[in-house]
């Protein structure tokens, strides 16, 4: 954890509490900037292309996924090869090639996020639903693959 990352944590624990994502969308949101979005941006800073493992499948708001689109925000190109792919076609590849994947699959979590904000999913349900159960929008995401504009207001200078 950088500076930076203990500084922002800190003051999002002033400001929401420790388990404030709970208390609501923009909590939430913001906790998701401070633990994921601020360090992928730290993290891509100078590079030209950003790689991702989205696909159209996974939930509503990923329907439209492009194989390759321009990250306005990053500053870079963002392709997403697997956007076509199904979830029976990539178990089918891990299965036919043995491609090593997280123990938590097998447990009921095919979306693996924060640990307190991702359940086991129940039979039945999309495979997204058990990240942020707790909100009724079904179009959640944690800001990582949406303009920022699209996210809920958040008052960042407090952050």
């Amino acid at each position: 954890m950088t500076r930076d990352d203990s500084f922002d944590l800190d003051a999002y624990v002033a400001q929401y509490g420790m388990n404030g994502f709970y208390d609501s969308v923009e909590a939430r949101h913001a906790c998701c900037g401070v633990r994921k979005v601020k360090p992928l941006a730290r993290a891509l800073s100078g590079a030209s292309v950003w790689v991702t493992g989205l696909r159209r499948g996974q939930s509503g708001n990923r329907a439209d996924t492009p194989f390759v689109e321009f990250d306005a925000e990053r500053g870079m190109l963002k392709v997403n090869p697997l956007a076509d792919w199904s979830i029976e076609k990539i178990n089918a590849l891990v299965e036919s090639d043995a491609v090593p994947i997280n123990p938590l699959h097998a447990r009921g979590y095919p979306s693996i996020g924060c640990e307190p904000c991702t359940r086991a999913i129940k039979p039945g349900e999309p495979e997204r639903a058990g990240r942020w159960w707790w909100e009724n929008d079904e179009k959640r995401e944690c800001g990582l693959h949406v303009p920022e504009a699209a996210l809920p207001s958040l008052d960042s200078s407090s952050l």
